[in-house]
């Protein structure tokens, strides 16, 4: 078990980005203060050689300018809300569209854009990177003075786990996840990853990617991700909602049957590395993105290009534009009440 922190660069206003490694049970994961963002995560394969199993950049430049959330904690509300609007206790919020007719992850310079106060400390699971932040009454139109807490803890079964707990001081929206792109390859399409998403039903979107009224039975349609099966292969199907989607899956799914637990979601395999990943949350949804908006044109690390399909999302949270949907789990935060999610993914080989 280790912890060790060195810079990582410097932002426009002088401040300094540092680099928290967490070293444990074998894993090995880099944590960026901007942004909260895991920078690099090595995993061994069958073999025991390391990879880095996640996309993003080497250095901190390309973090600063326009990239699709690589690796970073999202919010207030990660995901979309259709025309950044949304009502609490009669009053009417305009938020930011940042994505076409929404707004999506948390507006212009959400959580993810933030250099967040840092603690690392030892704990009996893990070394463990905590991140604080205050997010003001009003910043990108959000209501009331939230405090947010996130940490990251790398345990000694091989797995990373965020805990993510927040309080505000007026009556809130808050939706939290991160945004980690994964190919558990270390490079090269995830199209031979085998998914499997234990869902029963998901939520359908329009053709702005904004969830429809109800949740739908996966069964029968291109959503029926229960059985562990290539992705390319699921993508092959034919299904408006892969139109939609711009050719991939950019859809949540439902977990509702035992949303207070920590129970197992998903899992993703690499076949020829043997790499495993189990994804367990408190969370009531998990979103899957197969990068369908990547097209080569950001160079990552060590040079490469990412292309469309290159990594692989499996976003914990609460569904998409819940504020605006009265029959979808509340995404409300009163002040007194404690915000408390988590999610863990899990890493072993076959």
């Amino acid at each position: 078990m280790s912890i060790s922190s060195q810079p990582f660069g410097r932002l426009a206003d002088g401040r300094t980005v540092h680099c928290h490694t967490l070293a444990h049970g074998g894993l090995e994961a880099c944590i960026l203060d901007y942004g909260g963002i895991v920078q690099s995560l090595l995993v061994p394969d069958r073999h025991g050689n390391l990879a880095d199993v996640v996309l993003g950049f080497d250095t901190l430049e390309p973090y600063l300018q326009e990239h699709p959330y690589f690796g970073a904690l999202v919010g207030r509300y990660a995901n979309r809300i259709a025309r950044g609007k949304f009502s609490l206790n009669g009053k009417d919020y305009q938020l930011a569209c940042n994505n076409g007719p929404n707004h999506l992850h948390g507006g212009n310079h959400g959580f993810d854009k933030k250099l967040w106060d840092t603690e690392t400390r030892g704990s009996e699971s893990g070394p463990q990177l905590v991140l604080r932040y205050l997010s003001p009454d009003g910043e990108e139109g959000y209501p009331g003075n939230l405090q947010v807490e996130v940490t990251y803890t790398l345990t000694a079964d091989r797995a990373l786990q965020i805990d993510y707990s927040a309080t505000t001081d007026a009556p809130t929206i808050l939706n939290l996840t991160n945004h980690t792109y994964f190919n558990l390859a270390g490079g090269g399409s995830i199209l031979d990853h085998e998914i499997a998403l234990y869902a029963d039903d998901y939520l359908p979107v329009d053709e702005n990617l904004i969830p429809q009224e109800f949740s739908a039975w996966v069964a029968g349609t291109a959503m029926d991700l229960r059985q562990r099966a290539p992705i390319g292969q699921y993508l092959e199907r034919d299904d408006e909602q892969l139109t939609r989607a711009a050719g991939g899956f950019d859809h949540c799914w439902v977990r509702v049957r035992d949303a207070d637990k920590h129970g197992f979601v998903a899992e993703l395999f690499e076949p020829q590395s043997g790499r495993r990943m189990c994804v367990y949350t408190t969370q009531p949804g998990i979103q899957c993105y197969t990068a369908n908006f990547l097209d080569g044109t950001l160079t990552g690390k060590s040079g490469k290009p990412y292309e469309k399909h290159a990594g692989l999302c499996l976003e914990t949270q609460h569904y998409p534009d819940s504020p605006n949907h009265v029959g979808f789990p509340s995404t409300l935060l009163q002040p007194g009440e404690a915000y408390r999610q988590s999610t863990t993914y899990r890493f072993s080989v076959e």
